[in-house]
C-alpha cells in the first residue's frame, strides 16, 4: 500500500486526506487521538461494483476469498507514459495459466515515488480489450499501481466491463520494490458497510 497522509495524490475533485488532532498529550490530554477525513477511493483502495453500477455490490459484499490468495505480478514497466495495456500485451506477457489474481506493475510506481502528490493524467492503464481479457479468463482480481485501472480520458467503459463481471479492482499499489512473479496476496479493505469502495492494506508475500 502507498503511504496515506495529507500529500497522498487524489483523483481530481476528490477531497485531499485531512488529519486533525482531537486530543493531544502535549496539550494536557491523557491520550493522542486524530480524526481522519478521506474519500472511499483514497490511497490504495478497492473498487466495489457499486462504484459504477447503480445496483452493484457494496464493498462489504466482496468475499475475502477473492482478495486473499495466490497472485501473479506482471511487469509492464517498459511501456511509456500514457500507454494502455491491451489484450495482446497480456497474451504476450507469459502470465501462468490458471492465474486468478493478476497485478500489473508499470512505470506508474516509479513516478508515484518521485512526483509526490502531483496527479498525472498520462498514467499507464488497462485498455477495454485488456479488461475483456480479464473477464474471459475468469480472473477474480486485477491490481495496478495508480489511482485508476482505466485511462483518465475514458475511465467508465473499462470499469463497467470488469465490475459487471464482479472482477475486484485494486488501485494505487506501490510496486516499486516488487519483481515479476508469483506471490500470495492479502488485501483487506476497511469493512465499511454499503460503500462503493474502501482504503485497503495490501501486502505480497512469498
Amino acid at each position: 500500500s502507498i503511504p496515506l497522509n495529507a500529500k497522498t495524490p487524489v483523483w481530481p475533485g476528490d477531497p485531499a486526506p485531512a488529519f486533525h488532532p482531537v486530543s493531544s498529550i502535549a496539550a494536557g490530554d491523557i491520550v493522542n487521538v486524530m480524526s481522519m477525513k478521506i474519500a472511499t477511493h483514497t490511497g490504495t483502495h478497492l473498487d466495489a461494483p457499486s462504484h459504477f453500477l447503480k445496483d452493484g455490490k457494496a464493498i462489504d459484499a466482496i468475499p475475502l476469498e477473492t482478495l486473499v490468495g495466490p497472485c501473479h505480478v506482471a511487469d509492464f514497466t517498459a511501456l511509456p507514459a500514457g500507454s494502455e495495456i491491451t489484450a495482446k500485451d497480456l497474451e504476450e506477457a507469459g502470465i501462468p495459466a490458471g492465474t486468478k489474481r493478476l497485478i500489473l506493475k508499470t512505470d506508474n510506481s516509479r513516478r508515484l515515488s518521485t512526483e509526490g502528490s502531483v496527479f498525472f493524467t498520462d498514467y499507464v492503464s488497462l485498455s477495454d480489450s485488456g479488461c475483456e481479457w480479464f473477464v474471459s479468463r475468469g480472473i477474480l482480481l486485477v491490481g495496478i499501481d495508480y489511482l485508476s485501472i482505466t485511462p483518465f480520458g475514458h475511465p467508465m467503459s473499462g470499469h463497467l466491463i470488469l465490475l459487471k463481471a464482479n472482477v475486484a479492482i485494486l488501485e494505487s499499489l506501490d510496486l516499486s520494490a516488487v519483481n515479476q512473479g508469483g506471490y500470495e496476496l492479502v488485501c483487506l479493505p476497511l469493512k465499511t458497510i454499503g460503500c462503493d469502495g474502501a482504503p485497503a492494506r495490501a501486502i505480497l508475500t512469498r
